[in-house]
Parts: C-alpha cells; structure tokens; sequence
C-alpha cells in the first residue's frame, strides 16, 4: 500500500468521480478517506474482538492527543484546522466504526440504522464538503444526505457478505433491502440541489459520484428477488457505467445551472438522528 493511496484501492467510484477535482483537492479528500479508511480496517480485521478492540482504543487515543509520529493521523489534523472541522464530526464517525466492533451487530430500528449511516458515512460527506469549501448549513445538511444515502446503498448490497461476519443491518430479504434502496433515494434527492452551493471547479465530480453510487441501488432493484440477489454476488457499475453515468452528469450539471430551487427549502430526513446527536453543533 505504500505507493498507492487507499482511495484508489478501497474505493474505485468515487477515485473516478475523484479525476474530475483539481489535484490539490483529491489529495485532501484522500487525506480524509485514509483516516476513516484505516480506522475501518481495524474494526473489520479477521483478529479476536480483544485485540480490535486493544487497537482501535490506542488509534482513538493517538488522535486524540494528536501522536503526529503517525503521518495519517497528522494529516487529518492539518485538514480539522485548515478548514475548521469540528472534532465531534470525528468523534461520531470513530463511534460509528467502533459499533462494529461487536461478535454480533444488529440494528433493530430506522433510527438505529439512520444514526449509524450517519456515524459511519454522513460525518464523511459533511467534511468531504467543508473541504470542497461549502459553509451554507443547509448545504452541509445535503452532504450528510449525499453520505447516508451512500451507505444506505452500501448496506443494501452487501447484506449476504455482512451476514456472513455476523452483521444484521438489516434483515436478510429482498422485501428490507428494497424498501432500504427507495429510503437511500429520499436522501439522494435531498442531495441534489445544494451542489450548486459547491463551487463550480469541484460540482462535477460530486454530480460523477452521487449517479454512479446511486447506479448500484437501482442494479439492486433490478434482481427482483432475494434468490438473483444472492446469486448475483457483489453488484458493482462497471468502467462502461460509469462513463454512461459520468456523461449523465452533465445533463445534471445543466439541470442545476438552470434550476432555482433553492436548497434551503429542502426537508432534511433527520428528525431521528436528532433525537440522538444535535447536527446543528456539527455543521
């Protein structure tokens, strides 16, 4: 790994999508994934629950009390200052990776499910925005959605392979998954129109990512059953999709040049992440 980011390795959507941002800011945004990439890695390691847990405790207290021996670590400091990311943005997405760190994960209700989508992935999408130099809060609050909605996809498609290391996000049929798909949909539309609070030079490449990570739920709706489901194996957009979709984003680059709506008439689905974790203080 060390003369390759994690990004490319570990996420090849959005390491596409990430060719269309300026050098400079794809550096900064894979600064940002390595942190929660290796903080991840700990808690989905093959190791004894002890030693996840003896590993995950010492990396939380290296940030913490910022041990800059650790170049991930420092850098994740660098961008918090540089662009004034709140520390419990941080302390929410290492709370929502140490919740797998569990013999079994269930989630038992929406708002478990909705509170973890945001820990693991809506804390991302907040900063990847802060990076992307967007202040308006209603804008903050589609980043979060443009989050939630990815990781509502990611766990309608990997629910075979989560089982398998005894993680039950949610149940285990076509029936759940489905109605988990069209929930990631609500929160990809609330995403759409606050792109255009992003600055122009990196709205492309957010408008590559949203359609090409949408593009995995809707070849999900496509199987029709639990049995093609699981059958299908890990359901991914291949390179031809994704310059479909990439060529698709342009229309929506038009769509929103020529659009009025403004971003903060959108109804934010957060009401039950609220009732636990206060947004407004992260934004």
């Amino acid at each position: 790994m060390s003369n390759k980011n994690y990004l490319s390795v570990y996420a090849k959507s959005f390491n596409w999508a990430g060719f269309f941002l300026p050098k400079k800011t794809y550096k900064k945004c894979s600064a940002l994934y390595d942190f929660c990439r290796v903080a991840d890695n700990i808690a989905d390691d093959q190791e004894k629950l002890e030693i996840k847990e003896i590993k995950f405790k010492q990396f939380e207290n290296d940030f913490a009390q910022k041990n800059f021996d650790n170049p991930i670590i420092k850098k994740m400091w660098d961008l918090i200052d540089e662009f004034e990311i709140s520390v419990k943005i941080i302390e929410d997405l290492l709370d929502g990776i140490k919740s797998d760190i569990k013999n079994k994960v269930t989630m038992n209700s929406k708002k478990d499910l909705l509170i973890y989508s945001y820990r693991v992935a809506g804390t991302v999408g907040l900063m990847m925005a802060k990076i992307l130099k967007v202040n308006k809060k209603s804008s903050l609050k589609s980043a979060i959605d443009l989050g939630i909605a990815m990781q509502l996809t990611n766990i309608s498609r990997d629910v075979i392979e989560d089982s398998k290391i005894n993680r039950f996000y949610i149940n285990k049929d076509f029936k759940e998954i489905y109605s988990t798909v069209k929930l990631a949909d609500t929160f990809y539309d609330n995403s759409f129109y606050s792109i255009k609070e992003i600055p122009l030079i990196f709205r492309f490449s957010i408008l590559v990512a949203r359609r090409i990570y949408r593009k995995i739920g809707y070849k999900i709706l496509n199987k029709k059953t639990f049995e093609n489901y699981k059958k299908s194996g890990k359901i991914y957009v291949s390179n031809i999709e994704k310059v479909i979709e990439t060529i698709l984003a342009v229309f929506d680059l038009i769509k929103l040049s020529l659009n009025n709506i403004k971003d903060d008439k959108i109804q934010h689905n957060h009401f039950l992440i609220n009732e636990e974790i206060n947004l407004n203080e992260r934004i």
